[in-house]
């Protein structure tokens, strides 16, 4: 039960950190140390917390934040717009999110981790 509430715990963390990160990451992008901050900023984060839900929650939330903001509005316009900026934030939301997936720790059983050689 304990391991349940610690994962629901990372994973709503991580939530709540990529949509905090996305949100300032999608703000800023427009200009280029915009770009560059929001780029390395995000990275950052994704690379610093432990791989797992929190990763994943992180990245996905991340690239919510980018894919709404790339819809079209009621009122029109787009918060991240069809240039190289916007294009590279849609590009880097997709790579946080394989990122995130391609590094999600397997489950090893017992027996597995006395006997490494088979």
């Amino acid at each position: 039960m304990r391991l349940l509430v610690g994962g629901l715990a990372r994973g709503a963390a991580g939530l709540l950190l990529g949509l905090l990160v996305g949100v300032a990451a999608v703000a800023i992008h427009p200009w280029w140390w915009g770009l560059l901050l929001a780029v390395a900023a995000s990275s950052a984060m994704l690379l610093a917390l432990p791989r797992g839900v929190s990763r994943v929650a992180y990245a996905a939330a991340w690239g919510i934040v980018v894919a709404l903001a790339a819809t079209p509005r009621p009122a029109g316009g787009y918060a991240v717009a069809g240039d190289l900026a916007g294009y590279l934030m849609i590009f880097w939301a997709v790579l946080m999110i394989v990122v995130s997936a391609a590094t999600v720790s397997r489950a090893t059983s017992r027996a597995g981790r006395a006997d490494p050689g088979k």
